[in-house]
Parts: C-alpha cells; sequence; structure tokens
C-alpha cells in the first residue's frame, strides 16, 4: 500500500514565487501542495481547513511576519511541522524561526529537490538549517534586545514621536526614551532611525 502523499501548505506573498514552488513541488511523487496563502495571517485557518503536514512560510509577508505565522501555528498545532524559507539570510531570522517553533530554515533559492528533502526530513524528525546560516547566526549571537525595545523601536520605524508612541503603547514618555536609548546604545548606532536599520539588518526585529 502507497503512502499517502505529505499535505503541504505554502505561504508566499509573491504570485510568481508561490506559484513556481508549489510547481517544483508537485513534480515531486510523495508532496502535495493542498493549500497556498499570499499572508500571513491566512495561514493558521488554512493549516486548520486543509489538515497538512507540513507549512512552508516565507518570512517577508503583509499581515503576519512568516517567524509570527510560525508561533501561532506551533502553539496551535504542535504536531504540524514548519519549514521556514528566506530570500533574507539573516541570522536574527534564523534564530526566531527556531523559537517561534521551525524544524527547518532554508534560503529560498535552494534547488527544490532540497526543499523536497527537507519536508521528508523535517516529518522524521529531523532539523534542517542551512550551512552557511547557521554559522552566520552562531557567529553574530544572540539578539540583544529585549522584547519591550523591540516592540518600540518597531513602532519607532515610522518615525512617530516619543509622545505619540508613549500614547499608543501606553507607556509613559521617560519610558519610551530609556527603551530607546537602550536600544540605540546595544546597537551602536547614532540614533532611532539607524537603529531600526541595524536591527532590521540583523534579523533582529
Amino acid at each position: 500500500m502507497t503512502a499517502a502523499p505529505v499535505r503541504v501548505l505554502l505561504a508566499e506573498d509573491q504570485s510568481m514565487v508561490r506559484e513556481a514552488l508549489a510547481a517544483l513541488l508537485g513534480l515531486e511523487p510523495d508532496v502535495e501542495v493542498v493549500a497556498q496563502v499570499a499572508r500571513g495571517d491566512e495561514v493558521l485557518a488554512a493549516a486548520r481547513s486543509h489538515d497538512v503536514n507540513v507549512a512552508l512560510l516565507d518570512i517577508e509577508m503583509p499581515g503576519k511576519t512568516g517567524i509570527e505565522a510560525a508561533r501561532e501555528l506551533h502553539e496551535a498545532l504542535p504536531a504540524l511541522k514548519i519549514v521556514v524559507l528566506t530570500t533574507f539570510g539573516r541570522p536574527g531570522y534564523l534564530r526566531g524561526a527556531m523559537e517561534a517553533g521551525a524544524s527547518a530554515f532554508l534560503v529560498k533559492d535552494a534547488p527544490a529537490a532540497q526543499l523536497a528533502d527537507a519536508v521528508r526530513r523535517v516529518l522524521a524528525g529531523e532539523r534542517v538549517i542551512d550551512p552557511t546560516l547557521a554559522a552566520a547566526a552562531l557567529a553574530e549571537g544572540a539578539n540583544p534586545l529585549t522584547g519591550r525595545e523591540r516592540e518600540v523601536l518597531r513602532a519607532a520605524a515610522d518615525g512617530a514621536t516619543n509622545a505619540e508612541l508613549a500614547a499608543a503603547m501606553h507607556l509613559s514618555q521617560g519610558t519610551v526614551r530609556n527603551h530607546l536609548s537602550t536600544a540605540i546604545q546595544k546597537l551602536a548606532a547614532r540614533n532611532r532611525a539607524e537603529a531600526v536599520r541595524l536591527a532590521r539588518e540583523k534579523g533582529w526585529l
């Protein structure tokens, strides 16, 4: 008796990339892409309604990032295996994905056979990590920013004033100022704009 194919959910906001990945994975005899979504906030509902075994999540998506979607999936459907795909080989993304419950982290331009192999391996209980990204993550070290510092930096990215940030986040202006100052110092940045840029480049936001 032939084993049922692996049921895969593919989450990727760029339709051409998503369709290409689905077509390539569809060539594998034991893999079936049963659901496709373009937004991170559509992932959980699609995974539930299509009874998927593995979710392939892009990092940069509207609605929710792939890491946020991975965390939501892992909490709601702990048996589901998660593979995070990225165009950006940022060490902080790797660490964030693993902490969110992902079993694999690969660059998006990996060969289709490698991606299909990763799907099979995570189902077998393995972890699959792009070796170059793994080495970079080890060299980079842990994210120095606290959760609140990341939250304040993300909110400051649009250029809001301290007063606006304080009102939006229900914090005092002094607390906002302290969090921003500490984040800027930790990142050795000259100002908040540079701190946001550096944190994003490292995948820490």
